[in-house]
């Protein structure tokens, strides 16, 4: 015997409810993010290599750890892309988008790939809902779009989540607070150290020492120098609006000193969104402003702000949702039977209407076990007199109730029987 073929580690297969939940929250997110102005932008999975460097940072986790690198055949290395702000911005650059419009309000969804320990929440195959603005320096576009997120997570049903803010300040006053933070951390030396990964961080990507989630970190560098009080005073005057907008909406939040994203192209406004009901991967999601990251890949200068959800710890929060319900299961009885069937359900379908129609094999008390399973409202049955007459029986499975419904007046039928169908 052959042996099985299996899915890879990190990466799942998806049936319903699993992918009516997908499928509930892009619709979702379509939905809120269209009223706002944006619109949606497909890029590929496959990116070159350099872009993600370029973009993410050569000395974060995610490109030193974490990427699906490999050579094509040319031996030109390509990356699964690890999240999806790069290829925006990617794709941004090279359809000359600045030069059309003066703000662009992008979002995007579909899977993201990082090699990393498989846990929940988190798989190595990951889904994410990203949306990103691009052209506005205003501390408005900030609020607006935080105000977007939370209006996203309230309508997919989701709550008892906690927004986190913070900025990360500029080119001009976080070199000061990097100075501060590494005295600080290099103080630490005597009283225990530092974990392997910050003690290379240290020197790498000192921010990065402050969201180590080990507690012997957290407990070292609870009194570490924070970045808002380096903020220079345009960036406090930034942060200060965005945080007055949120107030005035009445957006709870907190102040979150630890909060300084893993990417390195964030300035300024950062936030996250955070559960404590699905384990150690608490963000569902995090965003900020990322000013310069358009030119550092060869565009022109021009600012943004955006954010990402994962759909995965999304779906783990939504409350519990009804199975959808076919409306009908077709059985004929006969190849006349069949036919009348088969005919019917499209003109059901046509109207707005969902359905089956019986296909398998066996007897008249197989073909209705299989109506119930289906957990249809109705089951038409056309049998040879049903077939002679132009009728069908109609059956309430819920009720047991059947009665002999002329085919031409299926749909009305259905619809104004009590606890009937609503259809289009």
């Amino acid at each position: 015997m052959a042996a099985h073929v299996t899915r890879i580690k990190g990466f799942a297969d998806m049936f319903p409810p699993d992918s009516d939940a997908f499928l509930f929250l892009e619709e979702t997110a379509r939905r809120i993010f269209s009223r706002c102005g944006f619109v949606e932008l497909r890029t590929p999975v496959l990116e070159y290599t350099d872009l993600f460097r370029r973009s993410i940072g050569e000395e974060t986790d995610v490109v030193q750890k974490e990427m699906f690198t490999f050579p094509d055949r040319n031996d030109r290395l390509m990356t699964m892309r690890p999240e999806a702000t790069a290829g925006v911005m990617r794709a941004y650059i090279e359809d000359a988008r600045h030069t059309r419009e003066s703000v662009s309000r992008l979002f995007t969804t579909g899977p993201m790939f990082r090699y990393e320990r498989p846990q929940k929440g988190r798989m190595r195959q990951f889904h994410q809902l990203n949306c990103e603005c691009l052209g506005s320096h205003s501390p408005y576009a900030d609020a607006d779009m935080i105000i977007m997120l939370m209006r996203f997570l309230r309508e997919a049903g989701l709550t008892e989540l906690t927004l986190k803010l913070n900025s990360l300040g500029c080119a001009s006053c976080r070199p000061r607070f990097k100075e501060a933070l590494v005295d600080y951390l290099k103080g630490l030396a005597g009283e225990g150290g530092l974990c392997e990964d910050c003690t290379r961080r240290m020197q790498t990507n000192p921010l990065r020492v402050l969201d180590c989630k080990q507690e012997g970190c957290r407990r070292l560098t609870d009194a570490a120098p924070r970045l808002l009080d380096y903020n220079c005073p345009d960036c406090r005057a930034h942060f200060d609006t965005v945080v007055r907008l949120l107030e005035a909406e009445k957006i709870p939040y907190e102040l979150d000193h630890r909060l300084v994203r893993g990417l390195d192209y964030y300035c300024r406004t950062t936030f996250e969104v955070v559960s404590g009901n699905i384990g150690s991967q608490s963000a569902v999601a995090g965003g900020g402003r990322y000013d310069g990251l358009v030119k550092s890949l060869g565009g022109p200068d021009v600012p943004g702000v955006g954010f990402a959800c994962g759909m995965e710890r999304l779906a783990l929060l939504l409350p519990e949702r009804p199975a959808p319900r076919l409306d009908f299961y077709a059985v004929g009885m006969n190849e006349a039977g069949r036919d009348v069937c088969f005919s019917l359900a499209q003109r059901l379908r046509e109207a707005g209407l969902t359905g089956e129609v019986h296909t398998g094999d066996g007897g008249f008390k197989s073909s209705m076990r299989q109506a119930g399973k289906s957990g249809a409202r109705y089951c038409l049955i056309v049998g040879e007199d049903e077939a002679a007459s132009g009728t069908v029986m109609v059956k309430n499975m819920d009720s047991g109730e059947q009665q002999a419904v002329p085919q031409s007046g299926v749909v009305e039928h259905l619809a104004s029987t009590p606890g009937g169908i609503e259809h289009e």
